[in-house]
């Protein structure tokens, strides 16, 4: 069975994705979050660090799983109730936990975005949306009908988006940020683009879209960050040689 050392795949993570050098959250705890016994066979890709998902790693037979939103987003203790069982079930299982949230949101390759504007067709893009301390999205200049644009995002993701049709009916300039940066609308609209896609967004947009003349879909905040966990975990099993595999489990948000 191949296998290689966590240390040497999770050193590889953090200066392929900068790790220490990326603003984020203070709870996404970017890198390794839990430790195994320090080797690897199996990668399990997933959006979402949590106990169906690591109950999904098990069944995989994987032994690290990469993911995008970590453990430890709010104050996680005590580890009692379903908490202490996430953990019993890592440790038990011998299972690894690498998390990286706007490091992968921004790697220029790997990354959500990157990848979305990719799947989306877009071949030259520029950096685009500031978030604690650097930018994390692309933009694009084109030319593409939004009913369009809505077909290709949907074919994307899988989903359905929701279109907020606040401006025109031709897409020249796109920002695309994946997640939850609906909130963030005026940001993106201050930096001149006239369509947005992102992954959620509160109700209050739908107006503020209208008011600002701008377009916005909203993708799916699971839909639209399934590319960049799926995309590491193909680059690690490549250098290292090992199997992976991509652990779904869609929350519909």
């Amino acid at each position: 069975m191949p296998d290689a050392s966590l240390a040497a795949v999770v050193k590889h993570c953090d200066g392929l994705l900068c790790t220490a050098a990326i603003g984020d959250y203070d709870g996404a705890v970017n890198g390794l979050q839990v430790e195994n016994s320090g080797r690897v066979t199996r990668i399990a890709a997933t959006v979402d660090a949590s106990l169906a998902t690591v109950k999904l790693a098990l069944k995989a037979k994987a032994d690290l799983m990469i993911v995008h939103h970590g453990l430890f987003w709010s104050p996680s203790h005590p580890w009692t109730g379903k908490k202490h069982e996430l953990i019993r079930a890592l440790i038990e299982n011998n299972i690894a936990v690498y998390s990286s949230h706007l490091p992968l949101d921004s790697h220029p390759k790997l990354g959500n975005n990157a990848q979305l504007c990719a799947a989306l067709g877009f071949k030259k893009f520029q950096p685009f949306f500031q978030s604690h301390g650097q930018t994390i999205g692309f933009q694009t200049t084109t030319n593409i009908s939004r009913d369009e644009l809505a077909i290709r995002l949907a074919r994307a993701t899988g989903e359905k988006p929701v279109m907020l049709p606040g401006g025109n009916k031709v897409c020249r300039r796109i920002g695309i940020v994946t997640g939850g940066a609906g909130g963030d609308l005026k940001t993106a609209a201050a930096e001149g683009v006239d369509t947005f896609i992102t992954g959620e967004g509160p109700h209050w947009t739908y107006a503020l879209a209208e008011e600002l003349g701008i377009n916005v879909f909203y993708g799916g905040h699971y839909a639209t960050e399934t590319f960049g966990v799926k995309a590491l975990a193909a680059h690690l099993a490549k250098k290292f040689r090992l199997p992976w595999n991509f652990l779904d489990h869609p929350t519909g948000l």
